[in-house]
Formats: structure tokens, sequence, C-alpha cells
């Protein structure tokens, strides 16, 4: 008789209880405290990596030039002379006094709302004809949009065979119909209307682009409820379409002013200036006197003027004009 040996039972590894401690609100609230200082510490550590070099390349090349250029200012001072005499706002007075100061500041304001206030209504009508379904629509957008990405001092000298009272294309059209070429180079008022018309060819394409992305974002259901409404193409473009744009032209309307204002290149390349000053706007007038004249106290004097010219601007049109802009 065989018997079989019992078999001890198996015993499982002791579990030990693990015993769960509940901190103490005080202790809560010294955790979440550590835990806040940590996030405000890590926060402003990615701040400083991400915006402090911006932060460092706007302190050296704007605000501390633009300092320099206020101190500047209450000098007499010559470029590349070892001596500078301080002259408090004597600059400022002489400027307000000057004779060709009025003809400066109409050259400026005919400029800048000729190019802004054309080159927006320009850049809608090609921006409502651009969002349209028609034919080779991309490669339109592209021409339209390049002469913005070209340099202003080559579309200033290429422009100059175009006006060219002899063999430019604009004589060869105006002759083709019996009609004489204006003076450009020679009458101060057909420069500045060469200036301006080639200024609005520059931006142009960058207004259309702006406000063709404003056109594309305008819900079509909202379209469909005009129509349904019975309202035709016009009354839809002056009563939906325009308003719904108003955020997309408060924003051109002052980046293409500030553009204006300190337009130059084109103007460096094309007249330089005239002819008899026709062509001088402030911003021109700024370099003229400080690296032509050399006289830089004087020529930081209209650089302050200019920029505070531009801040009140800006200020008016973020206060005022703002008020007439639906963001819904």
């Amino acid at each position: 008789m065989t018997s079989t040996a019992t078999r001890p039972a198996r015993i499982e590894p002791d579990q030990r209880a693990k015993t769960r401690v509940i901190p103490t609100p005080a202790e809560q609230a010294r955790a979440r405290k550590v835990r806040s200082r940590r996030t405000r510490r890590h926060n402003r550590l990615l701040f400083a990596l991400l915006a402090g070099p911006n932060i460092a390349l706007l302190i050296a090349f704007t605000y501390k030039p633009l300092l320099q250029s206020f101190y500047y200012s209450t000098l007499q001072w010559n470029i590349g002379s070892q001596r500078a005499i301080s002259v408090g706002f004597r600059n400022y007075t002489d400027w307000f006094t000057d004779s060709e100061t009025p003809h400066v500041i109409g050259v400026t304001v005919v400029f800048t709302l000729a190019t802004v206030g054309g080159g927006m209504v320009i850049g809608l009508a090609l921006a409502v004809l651009l969002n349209r379904k028609l034919k080779l629509r991309g490669p339109a957008r592209t021409i339209v949009v390049a002469p913005y990405v070209l340099s202003g001092v080559a579309v200033g000298l290429l422009w100059l065979f175009v006006f060219d009272p002899n063999f430019g294309i604009v004589a060869a059209a105006l002759g083709a119909v019996g009609l004489p070429s204006p003076a450009w180079y020679n009458d101060p008022q057909w420069a500045l209307v060469m200036v301006i018309i080639v200024q609005l060819w520059k931006n142009v394409g960058y207004i259309a682009l702006i406000y063709l992305a404003g056109l594309q974002a305008i819900p079509q259901d909202v379209l469909e409820a005009a129509a349904l409404d019975g309202a035709g193409p016009a009354r839809t473009f002056r009563r939906v379409i325009l308003p719904l744009l108003s955020p997309t032209s408060f924003f051109l309307s002052v980046t293409t002013l500030l553009s204006s204002l300190q337009s130059f290149d084109i103007i460096q390349a094309m007249t330089k200036g005239g002819p008899l000053e026709g062509t001088t706007t402030m911003m021109y007038e700024i370099y003229r006197d400080g690296f032509v004249a050399g006289r830089a106290g004087y020529s930081s004097a209209v650089a302050t003027i200019l920029f505070v010219v531009l801040l009140i601007v800006t200020l008016v049109q973020l206060r005022f004009v703002e008020r007439k802009v639906h963001y819904a």
C-alpha cells in the first residue's frame, strides 16, 4: 500500500500592507506653492529663451538708436566732426520756420494719401477679381504679388525706362493716340505723379493679397443668406462684405500709412527728391540733410518730428478708426 505524502500548502509571499498617508491641508498648500513657483520659474526661463534674443535686438537696433536720435536733435553737430554744441530745441524751431517746410509737408501728405487711399481701392478691386473662379487664377495672383518682394531700387530703375520721354513705353502708348508725353523728369508735379504710380505698382499686390485672405475668410452661409433676402451683388458687397472686411481694412490702413510715410528707396532711385524738391518727402529730407549735407543734429530733429507724427497718427487710428471695425 502506497501512501501519498501530504504536500504542505503553498504559502504566498507576504503582501505588505501599503498605508496611504493623507497630507494635511497645510502640507497640500505648501506643495501647491512649490509647484506654482516651479511653473513660474519654468515660464520665465522659457520666455527668456524664446523672446530674449528678439528683445535684445530690438533694444540694440531700435530703441537705442531712437533715444540717440532724440539726443542728437538737441545738438549742432556735423557728421565726422569731433565737436558738437548743445543748442536745445533750436533745430526744431529752424525746421518749423524754414520756408521749404510747408512744401515738404505738402508733398508728404499728397504722396501718403495717394499711395494709401489709391492702394487700398485698387488692391480691394484686384482681390475681388482674383477671388473669382477664373482661368489661370493662380499665376495671376503670383504676378500681382511679385512686385512687392522686389527691391525698391530695382523697381525705381526699371520704371525710369518705362517713363523715358523718348523711348519709354508710356511715351510710345501716348504717341499712338496722338498725345505728347508729360515732362516726368522736369516738372515737379508730374515727377510726384510718377513716383506715386511706381509706389502703387509695387505695394498694391501686398494689399490685394491681404484683402484676398479676408474675402476667403467670409462665411459662405452669410453670403447665401444675403442672396435669399434679395440683396444684389452691389448691395451685398456694400452692406455685407465691406463691414466684414473692416478688420482687414483697419490693419492695412495702419501698415500702409506707416510704410508710405517712410518710403525712401523709390524716390532715391528715380528722382532724388527733385526736380525743384517736387518729390522731397519728410523721410527723404532726413536722408538729404543727414547724409548729403552732413547736418546730423538737424536731420535728427526732423526724424524725431516724423516719429511723433507716426505715433500720433497710429494712436488716432487705434483710438477712433477702430471703433468702426466689426470683428464679429
